[in-house]
């Protein structure tokens, strides 16, 4: 199928695009205040072992929602335009609806029939193992209300309710801890009450009720959904395997004070940086997806996009790596937690090219060919698992950093091999020229400040203006954009 090039559509959808990462932008800064402030407080109240816990609970419910919820809310953003423009919508959120409550029904199925081998596997206490299988409710009906209010660019409805989902789950969780001093428990209990408070917010915001009138399934429109929802959800499985599988490995060698050192280190690389550099993701691509259906060649808008991210993403990583340390000292109130500083360069480098799939891999969404996603993410998670199972004894902590970092270059390595005719990334060179520039001085400035005894804090912020001034000076002078 030929794509044309239409540099007016390009522009207009565009400056859409900005205009919705400025609507978008406060749920994420405030997603990322929330995820510092977590850090902090969340190891104040709980021992590492506590801590570990919970990021072993957490670990278990992103796995049992990748296999029967989040895959199902990525199907409703992909074909929410299609189904628009046949003005069929109560029919598709009728199986929207019930195919999502179909799969937490077999999920509780499945969980009762293999509850020992749950057990045996994760390594989970059993009260902690039915908390999360209740918790999934509210989280799978959250996942799905989410992307509806994606589809129908409501960035602003969005933001209201992630601001207030953040924070309500903060001061829960405190609450419960402090009042009936239930330990990691009480934290799942405040995300529970928190996400349904939410979920009632989101109903509202997406017009879901005046929507959804309960009609007769529609079985070929399943099958899209399925055959680009399950590959989803297999790709998402292999994520999950590539920076989440270390934490019960952890837990089988060394305890559970080492998985929350590895929890500490997630939370302050991952889900910190993913949180803000998902900015650009959560307003461009359903607007891609929207040009794409039009029949117009996005290569281009895809490639500004990745270079924007680039731009982001790399030098903040940078800093926090060359100063993992000062940074883990800063956002853990607990010294037990320092050690965690081991693994943030390894993390932190991770979780930048595993969001800079989210451009290269773009292609086999458009396409419906998330199974070739599916293909390469289960390869890099299978050698991550094996890097895990031989590094982690030997090494510890470091181990974990290398198999993590490892996996995820390996995913965002194959994305760039294969390629998709008509969808292969269109590298943002000029981008790429201006940052490898400004990274002289950086570099200079960060040698400089070696022989000085200024405070983290100042060189690290000192170290990022530097960099970004030399950039957009960049920008507006010798490299600037011509087209």
């Amino acid at each position: 199928m030929e794509y044309v090039e239409n540099k007016k559509a390009e522009e207009e959808q565009l400056k859409a695009i900005f205009k919705d990462m400025a609507k978008y932008s406060p749920s994420k800064i405030c997603g990322m205040l929330g995820n510092a402030i977590i850090i902090p407080v969340y190891t104040s109240l709980l021992s590492p072992e506590q801590y570990g816990l919970y990021s072993l609970s957490i670990a278990v419910l992103s796995f049992l929602c990748i296999l029967f919820s989040d895959w199902v809310g990525l199907s409703g953003l992909r074909f929410f335009k299609h189904h628009q423009m046949m003005q069929d919508m109560p029919k598709y959120l009728t199986t929207l609806v019930t195919m999502l409550a179909s799969n937490i029904f077999l999920m509780f199925v499945l969980s009762y029939i293999f509850r020992q081998n749950f057990y045996n596997f994760f390594h989970i206490p059993v009260k902690y193992f039915f908390a999360i299988l209740f918790l999934i409710i509210p989280v799978a009906i959250r996942a799905l209300l989410f992307q509806l209010l994606r589809a129908q660019l409501k960035s602003l409805s969005f933001t209201v309710s992630t601001i207030a989902n953040q924070f309500m789950t903060i001061l829960l969780s405190i609450f419960f801890v402090k009042v009936f001093n239930m330990g990691a428990i009480a934290l799942l209990l405040g995300m529970a009450v928190s996400i349904t408070l939410t979920d009632l917010l989101l109903i509202y915001q997406s017009n879901l009720i005046s929507w959804f009138k309960l009609q007769k399934i529609e079985w070929h429109s399943v099958l899209p959904i399925m055959v680009y929802g399950v590959p989803i959800a297999a790709t998402s499985l292999s994520a999950w395997i590539i920076n989440q599988s270390n934490k019960f490995i952890m837990n089988s060698i060394h305890g559970f004070s080492q998985v929350g050192l590895v929890g500490v280190a997630y939370g302050l690389t991952f889900s910190l940086l993913l949180t803000i550099f998902s900015i650009i993701t959560v307003a461009a691509i359903p607007r891609i997806i929207n040009m794409y259906e039009e029949k117009i060649d996005v290569r281009r808008i895809i490639s500004r996009f990745t270079g924007y991210f680039i731009l982001l993403g790399l030098p903040v990583i940078t800093v926090i790596s060359i100063y993992s340390t000062d940074y883990v000292s800063m956002l853990s109130s607990n010294d037990k937690f320092i050690d965690a500083c081991k693994l943030i360069p390894y993390f932190a480098f991770g979780s930048f090219f595993m969001a800079l799939t989210d451009y290269t891999t773009l292609q086999y969404h458009l396409a419906n060919k998330t199974y070739i996603d599916f293909i390469i993410k289960l390869t890099s998670g299978i050698i991550g698992v094996i890097l895990n199972i031989v590094l982690i004894p030997k090494y510890g902590l470091v181990g974990v950093g290398i198999a993590t970092f490892g996996a995820n270059f390996l995913y965002f390595l194959f994305s760039t091999i294969i390629v998709l005719p008509n969808l292969g990334l269109m590298y943002p060179v000029l981008t790429l020229t201006r940052i490898l520039i400004a990274y002289i001085p950086f570099g200079i400035l960060y040698y400089l400040f070696q022989k000085s005894n200024f405070p983290a804090l100042f060189e690290m912020l000192t170290l990022l203006a530097v960099f970004y001034g030399v950039y957009f000076s960049l920008a507006k002078t010798v490299l600037k954009r011509t087209e």
